[in-house]
């Protein structure tokens, strides 16, 4: 695990954050839980980059760079390709992704 990982581990409890930013975050993950088995996995996330073809009339090129980024977003937020992420875990993670982020900003980069 990665420094910043285990630094929120441990010092994060759900019940700390306010109710509206935590239905606000479960209800983020619902959408993105198309089966709603309590799991985001990468392939229901990539469905999202497909229907932008159909909304906006978007391009084969456009749609696979969106999938790309789409891809590289969720694994930093703590999507397994293989194994996905639990809705259990999801709002640590993206507190986890917040803390790397402004950690990756302090350095510049």
């Amino acid at each position: 695990k990665q420094w910043y990982q285990r630094r929120v581990r441990g010092q994060f409890n759900v019940e700390d954050l306010h109710p509206k930013m935590l239905s606000r975050l479960y209800k983020r993950f619902d959408t993105f839980d198309l089966d709603s088995d309590e799991k985001m996995e990468m392939d229901e996330i990539l469905y999202w980059p497909d229907r932008m073809r159909q909304l906006v009339n978007a391009t084969d090129e456009q749609v696979e760079k969106m999938r790309e980024a789409v891809r590289v977003f969720f694994f930093n937020k703590g999507v397994d390709p293989v194994h996905g992420l639990k809705r259990e875990d999801w709002v640590e993670a993206n507190r986890v992704f917040a803390e790397a982020e402004r950690e990756r900003e302090r350095r510049g980069e």
